[in-house]
């Protein structure tokens, strides 16, 4: 069923970029936040491989292509949060069973927003099986929306340029970054962790008040 879908996908895909090019890669992005469906190493990985190698391009088309990407990827990713903020948790419970999500990671990720708040929506951008998820926390808890697109964008960038560079430099062997990225899940699962743990210091560090010593005037 998976092998039959990400079939389906690239072959869209494909034509998609013929038509469209990068802007094509941006829609198949918001798409893929929006929806989770599409799985990002499949549309970024062909972008690295079909618009810039093929091409013959020089790699500093690469940040470039991170930018489209890193769009589309904050249009759909804020039409997740817009939905959860609007419509509240029974909306994205129903929403949850017609995509077929299990409604359990939805309740991980709304925990772990709670825990880690913004800083989860920054580093959850690189984490997979996480950066999809974790616009419905950051909706149904509020979260500020400029904040909210300033961390979306600055995770999906670098997760969007990473993956097209993979493409590019893997070439007709793009559709390796899959196991890769398998692969380095516990890598990324563990520096994400790290993260999140100096981020979360930093904030508590920066609330605390400083302590003025208090002078006292001799009589």
């Amino acid at each position: 069923m998976i092998d039959t879908l990400e079939t389906i996908i690239l072959s869209a895909a494909q034509t998609i970029y013929d038509a469209w090019g990068w802007f094509g890669v941006a829609m198949l992005l918001a798409f893929e936040n929006a929806t989770g469906i599409t799985p990002s190493e499949i549309i970024l990985g062909l972008a690295g491989w079909m618009l810039i190698s093929e091409h013959q391009l020089p790699p500093s088309v690469i940040p470039v292509g991170g930018l489209y990407a890193a769009l589309g990827s904050v249009l759909g990713a804020s039409v997740a949060y817009w939905v959860a903020r609007l419509g509240g948790r029974p909306l994205v419970d129903r929403l949850a069973r017609w995509l077929r999500i299990d409604s359990a990671h939805i309740d991980r990720a709304e925990n772990q927003f709670h825990r880690w708040g913004a800083g989860l929506v920054l580093v959850g951008r690189v984490m997979p099986g996480v950066r999809t998820l974790v616009s419905i926390p950051a909706g149904l808890a509020r979260m500020p929306f400029a904040t909210f697109f300033v961390a979306t964008f600055i995770g999906a960038y670098v997760w969007c340029t990473l993956l097209i560079g993979a493409g590019y430099v893997l070439g007709h062997e793009w559709t390796l970054i899959s196991t890769y990225v398998k692969q380095s899940f516990p890598y990324l699962l563990a520096g994400g962790s790290v993260v999140l743990a100096a981020y979360f210091w930093f904030t508590r560090r920066a609330m605390v008040p400083a302590v003025v010593p208090v002078r006292v005037d001799d009589e």
